[in-house]
């Protein structure tokens, strides 16, 4: 199996999915992360006059093209459209938040909840 966790800086788990700027990936087998790397995503840019905006300068397939062979997506926020185009992409969506290797343990422990809270509804 392999998780794929949204990261700003490598340790935490993004809080929003699209402006995220990569991807660590963590293969499992028997319950043990036998192997992580990293791997860049496709994400929004920020408009350079900082009203905390951001263009849609890639689609939602980019965002998800470096994780195919991944089964799960552990993120800490992201849009309703993102979300329904992961779960058509065949990845199972874990919305949660905090350090990411706790966060991979405890999905691989069974104790990681998902929190549906966490999809921000675009109006």
């Amino acid at each position: 199996m392999k998780i794929a966790v949204v990261t700003d800086d490598g340790e935490k788990v993004s809080s929003h999915f699209g402006m995220a700027p990569a991807y660590l990936v963590f293969s499992v087998r028997n319950g043990e992360v036998v192997e992580e790397g990293e791997r860049p995503k496709a994400h929004h840019a920020r408009h350079p006059h900082g009203e905390g905006e951001h263009g849609h300068a890639h689609g939602h397939a980019d965002m998800f093209a470096p994780i195919t062979d991944c089964q799960v997506l552990i993120c800490g926020g992201m849009g309703e459209p993102a979300y329904r185009k992961a779960l058509d992409a065949g990845l199972r969506v874990v919305l949660a938040g905090g350090l990411i290797r706790n966060a991979v343990q405890a999905y691989v422990n069974g104790t990681l909840e998902s929190d549906p809270r966490r999809i921000h509804r675009h109006n």
